[in-house]
């Protein structure tokens, strides 16, 4: 197989445990042949395991006329100058998250892949998550009929320290988990943001930036997605909760929980009345419906992994074959988390963790 010659910027935690390991398992199409660091210990690691030329700026990598695709997991502030730098040096390019840490920078990478010859490809690798790939096949067979209300969750309680806690350094879940949730909710949404509301703390973390956060996305169609992503929360609550006009589901792990109606079941014409009610305690006759209860372990039908975007990237440069994320698609992600960071006063007040 024509493999693509393959550089890696960047071999902190992204580079050499996610992109380095999930290239080894597509040798047949991926041979990494460069790799940057500005850390000699990091090259060095990064030559021992491959052979590979070593490079301790970009700026002299992308020189290498035998590198064909670029893959930056470098630092948050670095992403679009060193995208940009690769684009223009006519490589394709394959962005970690969060691709810029503005709107006004992902146009500009926008811009830059337009007048270039290679290719940008963005690494929204959680659209294959397994459950994620799962939940929107019943979605779209419609066994809970018309979603209305969607709810994404990725919660803990962590005392995070690192450089991804700190707003010098790009840091906050609505930079580091935000991008892969915010894409999952735009999916979910189905339809053009019709507005949103936001709120940001920090809690935990040891740095300044946030480490809590909640979104709130109402589509054109009414649909809305209430998303949560939190280092201060104690206690988890379900990734996915999906309610439809007909049932309901929830998934936490390998699990997914259903409740609906059959799709042979017609609710009877009734009406509400404005009549004294009698004495028994009764609402309604939601607890007389046939109500289907289900468990099932996540197995979507075709099967997906994170990792299947790089088969989905090999596909686009070798094969021709359109990439599942769009320009305009990982554009949206950005502006949603800039409406979001704009729509609180967290950056401006500077909230205290608890202490």
């Amino acid at each position: 197989m024509n493999t693509i010659k393959t550089a890696i910027v960047g071999i902190g935690r992204a580079g050499w445990n996610m992109h380095c390991d999930e290239l080894d398992k597509r040798a047949d199409k991926f041979t990494i042949t460069a790799a940057c660091d500005i850390e000699p210990e990091r090259r060095q690691r990064m030559a021992a395991r491959y052979g590979c030329r070593t490079y301790a700026d970009i700026a002299d990598l992308i020189k290498d006329g035998e590198v064909e695709l670029v893959s930056i997991a470098t630092r948050s502030p670095d992403h679009v100058a060193h995208a940009i730098l690769a684009l223009e040096a006519g490589k394709h390019v394959f962005l970690e998250k969060p691709i810029a840490l503005d709107y006004a920078g992902a146009l500009r990478l926008r811009d830059a892949a337009t007048a270039a010859r290679g290719q940008l490809y963005f690494r929204h690798n959680r659209r294959f998550e397994p459950a994620f790939t799962h939940i929107r096949e019943l979605l779209a067979s419609g066994i809970i009929g018309e979603v209305f209300e969607v709810k994404l969750r990725r919660n803990s309680y962590q005392r995070r320290s690192d450089w991804q806690t700190l707003l010098a350094c790009g840091g906050g879940l609505l930079n580091n988990w935000g991008p892969h949730i915010v894409d999952h909710a735009l999916q979910f949404l189905d339809a053009p943001l019709a507005d949103l509301w936001s709120d940001l703390k920090r809690i935990a973390a040891l740095g300044d930036a946030e480490d809590h956060l909640k979104i709130v996305l109402r589509g054109a169609n009414g649909r809305v997605v209430d998303m949560e992503i939190s280092g201060g929360a104690a206690l988890p609550e379900p990734e996915y909760i999906i309610l439809g006009e007909r049932g309901a589901l929830i998934c936490q792990g390998d699990e997914i929980t259903l409740r609906y109606l059959p799709r042979d079941f017609n609710l009877p014409e009734e009406h509400a009345s404005a009549e004294t009610p009698g004495m028994a305690y009764t609402t309604g006759k939601g607890g007389q419906l046939p109500w289907v209860n289900e468990t099932i372990g996540v197995h979507p039908s075709i099967p997906t992994e994170m990792d299947d975007i790089w088969d989905h990237l090999y596909a686009a440069i070798r094969e021709g074959v359109p990439f599942p994320v769009t320009t305009a698609q990982a554009l949206e992600v950005i502006r949603v988390i800039e409406l979001a960071r704009q729509g609180t006063p967290f950056q401006q007040t500077g909230a205290s963790p608890l202490r």
